[in-house]
């Protein structure tokens, strides 16, 4: 696809943009977002970010940073604008949206929930920082510090096998509430 060539595979794309938006219904990042794109049509990321630097200069889209993430939304003209062009959007390819977008979702939000990383900040010191995301914001952050590479890349490990188990844990102790035999 060369960006230049074909208007009307250019504007499909851009509907394609504003349908997921809306059916997505709430912000979403850029990587998700291209991964669904990417789902339903192969499109080049270059151009995908130029489509949606389009769609965010004519104001049908709005772009904004929150937590370190910029994140993308529909905005009441773009609505309108999708109303309009929604016809555009071959059949084939609202039936694959209609098809993906659910199966898409739950594989962003299981990969988006439980993070953990390490940084470096010196040869033998490392800051680790799990989390636990939900709707696009923090909901549960700790960070520790790791006193070898390999001791960071097991807490990683761990946390990302028992966050939950941990996040229970650590809430009850944080309440003063002793844990329970049985439990």
């Amino acid at each position: 696809m060369k960006l230049e060539a074909d208007n009307e595979t250019l504007a499909e794309n851009k509907v394609l943009i504003l349908y997921l938006l809306s059916i997505i219904g709430k912000p979403i990042n850029n990587t998700d977002l291209y991964k669904i794109v990417l789902s339903i049509q192969d499109v080049n990321y270059f151009y995908f970010q130029q489509f949606l630097l389009d769609l965010e200069e004519n104001g049908y889209i709005i772009k904004y940073t929150k937590e370190n993430s910029e994140l993308y939304e529909l905005t009441e003209n773009g609505k309108s604008t999708l109303d309009l062009t929604l016809d555009m959007l071959p059949g084939i390819i609202k039936l694959k949206v209609d098809t993906n977008i659910k199966g898409e979702l739950k594989e962003i939000k299981d990969e988006s929930a439980v993070k953990a990383e390490f940084v470096p900040i010196s040869e033998n010191e490392f800051i680790v920082k799990c989390k636990i995301r939900e709707n696009n914001a923090t909901t549960f952050e700790i960070k520790t510090l790791a006193t070898s590479r390999d001791q960071a890349v097991d807490i990683v490990e761990n946390w990302n096998q028992n966050a939950g188990k941990i996040y229970l844990d650590v809430t009850k102790m944080l309440n003063g509430k002793k844990e329970e035999k049985g439990e």
